[in-house]
């Protein structure tokens, strides 16, 4: 071993903050005396010798240094001894004066001779020594049993930290470079930023491993860090990190190598993450010559592959994705061929993999929004009915029978070069029915072979397109940016700007979705009309979601009328007719729609939007559950989130609400699963509706606060007002009609602040109620009159079997007192021909509210009896709450309504109880009324009542009695 005493300035560490502390503590120690070793393990490029560098250089002010490295001799000025013994008496003696602290890199590529003394030493260096060992090695065996610190990648954040300072040119590898010294010169800034796809590609590829983040950045040129260029296929740059993984595989068995070699072969034709099958590497291995034993044990049992493979269930997963890359790197160009030529001949020899059936191309509107665009409106349609992209050679007759599309893939990665032939092959078999993801690959290995920049860039945008629909907007994007800049040439033009289009509907501002989907279907129409169709589609959803007519119907207005069947041609015509204004017209077009016969989810979902726009909840609540098993049968996976909400939604206005909760977080999931934000602002949207009714109030909150963060950057104006419409019905169920008031007013309300068009109507009940209660009924007669004649007009059109009952109440609340009992029996019984718990119970209690409010406080025990009961059955917690304490105002007692009170608080009176409870909680005497339908007097002498019977003087000693710390 050799020492060298060579200084390196210290680098900043990204995302090393915890070993930092650690080091530092065994610095400390080392200060005060008392010494030791310590190991640092990671794989190749996760900053070991980043780490000795900074150890280095915070110890040198208070000791020497000493960097150790192998050498076959001990010949030399700074020569160490080769044997334990020798070796810690010299350390122990260049530490006697000042501590010293000892630095070993790469450690586990030394000699045998120079690591076993190393091992040795470290493991007798004991208390009181002033010598501390740092030593940096791989995570292999050679220093089993010492301390030891085991790096992991970089998180999201230090990476992305990195990869600013890369890209604006910033030198070294921070965190990163393994081996003293080698710092590679600073990377030329990016003129107008990295751009957002290429930086999301680059630190998907790196996984956090910081030295491959830095060769895969500093490979680029500037134009393709900004995007302005398309990115190579694959991204150079992983050489050095690549190599320096398979060193470990020199020294392992042939046995153990040739079964990694398969391993990583094996997974090249299946999606990222899932591994190899292990029945596949069984076959494999057995086809050359592995024993038996040996797969048996690997594969099924417990035998062991140096920590590279780990087993789950029927998959076989390398410990870190880089070790099959690393194994393909290693091997020589010959044995890489016959491998994947070998997998290729076993998985032709088990015959097609094609899915059960064709999974479904849908990108479906919102809950009430019009659009499901997707497997067309003539028949169930996938992209491999389509025909092949413009210049593509056709594909030699009886291959797309011959071999299935994971076999070609299999032959693909084990091309030399360009094979257009090839290529041809893939692409036909990847418009067989199979997964989505698979297909993916399979236009991106076809991409690869692809010479020509059009065709090249026309695939790779297939590949997109399949991994969008596959629930992977990361993967679609990063295939996107190898597509080229807008404006270079394409052999499929359009489908580039389409494919940007659907991730934008999904993750997008929806002004961004509906422009692109517009242009794209401009460039799609000559040689592509069922894309074409869809992108229409898709830009009228964007519309539609946003609140926007006008657009809405620019883009269903692009489409013609014909050749699609009658159920599309008939839905299209009626959703265009209810936005004009032709109410009556489009309603009866839309009654066309309600029973589709084309299964496809699509289809259903149409049929599902149909059924919400005529007020049929319950036909919606059947097709939404037809179109969501379609989903699960069919797929695609991009398309369950929306079929979940449709259905969601759809229960909500049948007064389903824990169904609606149950289908809404299971579609929450899912939409978090592959990517789509605006899907999940939607869903929040549902959540905060049925938390509004069941609660509890913190539940509602937190979905509405996260619908509406994600409903603004994006203009989702559809979600926006039912989250505001929940938070509003929580306040009421809360006692707090002015809230409600001032959250509904600007959503109902004519002018540009407007709700949603689709939505407004809906939220007119609890706008009335909440300005009634809130007595506003006086000063905004006539706009509340004006909402309400609005509401009737509404109802005399919509199929909604609960609009009649919520006219008569919002009737009622406005009614003179000769006329509201009037309005009231007639609201109870629309109820009673219509059902649903919740709706009546609302209308009972508001009943209720007004005879105690008269002082008929006998004859309004029934209905806020009957109120109670109605909000238990339904799990409305919070509105029974509301129920109990009206019903205690009245002078009814019993298990159900009596408060849980001790001590004094028990001989209050109920409206006492009430009236306590409000002031303790801040009200003023103002809201207390206003929100007990009482005069501020009578609060005022109910008030001077309960202070007098609790034997205090102050509304801060009300609300410390009846805080969390009193009764």
């Amino acid at each position: 071993m050799t020492s060298s005493t060579t200084v390196h300035s210290p680098l900043r560490l990204y995302g090393r903050s915890g070993e930092l502390a650690i080091l530092e503590g065994l610095l400390a120690r080392l200060w005060q005396g008392d010494g030791g070793a310590l190991v640092l393990t990671a794989p190749p490029g996760l900053g070991r010798s980043a780490l000795l560098r900074e150890a280095a250089a915070t110890h040198r002010p208070r000791g020497p240094v000493l960097h150790a490295t192998a050498s076959p001799d001990e010949r030399g000025p700074h020569a160490l001894p080769r044997t334990a013994d020798a070796l810690l008496a010299r350390l122990r003696e260049r530490g006697a004066a000042r501590p010293l602290l000892v630095c070993a890199d790469d450690a586990h590529a030394w000699d045998p001779a120079s690591r076993t003394a190393l091992a040795l030493a470290a493991r007798r260096l004991g208390p009181g020594s002033r010598v501390a060992l740092l030593i940096a090695a791989d995570d292999g065996p050679a220093f089993a049993g010492l301390p030891a610190l085991r790096l992991g990648p970089l998180d999201e954040d230090a990476a992305a930290a990195l990869l600013d300072r890369l890209a604006r040119g910033g030198e070294g590898v921070p965190g990163g470079a393994d081996g003293p010294g080698r710092r590679p010169p600073g990377l030329p800034g990016v003129t107008g930023g990295l751009d957002p796809v290429v930086r999301a590609e680059l630190l998907r590829e790196a996984a956090g491993n910081p030295r491959l983040l830095t060769g895969l950045t500093r490979r680029l040129t500037p134009d393709q860090l900004a995007g302005r260029t398309p990115l190579p296929c694959p991204l150079p740059g992983a050489e050095g990190v690549l190599a320096a993984h398979a060193d470990r595989l020199d020294g392992l068995p042939a046995h153990t190598r040739a079964l990694l070699m398969l391993a990583a072969a094996a997974q090249e034709h299946e999606p990222a993450g899932a591994g190899a099958d292990a029945l596949l590497l069984l076959r494999a291995g057995t086809r050359t010559g592995l024993p038996r034993d040996f797969l048996d044990g690997v594969l099924f049992g417990s035998a062991a592959t140096e920590g590279f493979l780990q087993r789950a269930g029927s998959r076989v997963h390398f410990s870190h994705p880089l070790f099959a890359r690393a194994v393909l790197h290693h091997a020589p160009p010959a044995r890489r061929r016959a491998t994947h030529e070998l997998l290729a001949a076993l998985l032709a020899e088990t015959g097609d993999r094609a899915a059960a059936s064709a999974p479904a191309r849908g990108h479906p509107a919102s809950p009430g929004a019009p659009v499901c665009s997707g497997e067309g409106p003539a028949r169930p349609a996938d992209p491999g009915d389509r025909p092949a992209l413009p210049g593509t050679p056709a594909a030699p007759s009886g291959d797309r029978e011959a071999l299935p599309l994971a076999a070609l893939v299999q032959l693909s990665c084990a091309a030399p070069g360009p094979d257009t032939v090839l290529a041809a092959r893939l692409e036909a078999a990847a418009t067989a029915p199979y997964p989505h993801g698979e297909r993916s690959s399979a236009l991106c290995r076809a991409a690869a072979l692809t010479t020509g920049p059009p065709l090249r860039s026309a695939r790779f945008a297939a590949a997109a397109e399949q991994a969008a629909l596959a629930g992977d907007p990361d993967r679609a994007r990063a295939l996107l940016a190898r597509t080229g800049a807008a404006g270079e040439q394409s052999a499929s033009p359009g489908l580039a700007p389409y494919v940007h289009g659907l991730l934008a509907l999904r993750t997008g501002p929806a002004a961004d979705a509906h422009a692109a989907l517009i242009a794209a279907a401009a460039l799609l129409g000559p040689y592509d009309p069922r894309r074409a169709l869809d992108a229409l589609l898709g830009a009228a959803e964007a519309a539609w979601v946003a609140g926007d007519a006008p657009g809405y119907l620019e883009a269903m207005g692009r489409i013609g009328p014909t050749p699609y069947d009658r159920a599309f041609a008939s839905y299209r015509a009626g959703m265009c007719a209810v936005l004009a204004g032709r109410t009556e017209a489009g309603h009866a077009l839309l009654r066309q729609c309600l029973d589709p016969v084309d299964p496809a989810p699509a289809a259903l979902l149409r049929a599902g939007v149909a059924a919400l726009v005529l007020g049929e909840v319950a036909a919606a609540c059947r097709t939404g559950a037809r179109a969501l098993a379609a989903v699960r049968t069919a797929g695609p996976d991009a398309l369950l989130p929306q079929a979940l909400e449709h259905l969601a939604y759809a229960e909500l206005r049948a007064g389903l609400h824990a169904g609606a909760r149950a289908h809404a977080l299971e579609g929450l999931h899912a939409a978090r699963r592959t990517g789509q934000p605006n899907s999940s602002v939607h869903l929040h949207a549902v959540l905060a509706l049925a938390a509004s009714v069941e609660g509890p109030a913190e539940a509602c909150a937190a979905h509405c606060d996260a619908a509406l963060a994600g409903a603004g950057p994006h203009g989702l104006a559809q979600p926006a007002t039912l989250a505001t419409w929940a938070r509003a019905r929580a306040d009421l169920a809360a006692g707090r009609p002015e809230e409600a008031a001032a959250r509904l007013g600007p959503l109902v309300r004519p002018g540009p602040r407007q709700g949603h068009f689709a939505a407004r109507m809906l939220a007119v009940p609890c706008y009335v109620e909440a300005a009634v209660l809130a007595g506003r009924g006086a000063e905004e007669s006539g706009e509340l009159h004006a909402a309400v004649a609005e509401f009737a007009g509404w109802t005399a059109r919509t199929a909604d079997p609960q609009a009649p009952a919520q006219l008569a109440r919002c009737q009622a609340l406005l009614a003179p007192a000769e006329e509201a009992d009037a309005r009231y029996a007639e609201a109870l019984a629309h109820h009673a021909r219509a059902g649903g718990d919740f709706e009546r119970a609302r209308t009972q209690l508001l009943y209720g509210q007004w005879l105690r409010r008269r002082r008929r406080t006998r004859e309004a025990r029934t209905p806020l009896r009957d109120a109670l009961v109605a909000f238990q059955r339904c799990s409305a917690r919070a509105w029974a709450e509301r129920a109990a304490g009206e019903l205690r105002a009245a002078g009814e007692q019993g298990p159900s309504v009596r408060p849980a009170t001790d001590g004094a608080l028990s001989a209050l009176t109920p409206q006492q109880q009430r009236i306590a409870r409000c002031v303790a909680e801040g009200a003023t005497n103002r809201e207390v009324a206003l929100r007990l339908s009482l005069s501020p007097r009578t609060v005022d002498h109910h008030l001077r009542n309960v202070f007098a019977a609790l034997g205090i003087r102050s509304r801060t000693e009300l609300a410390r009695l009846l805080g969390p710390e009193g009764p």
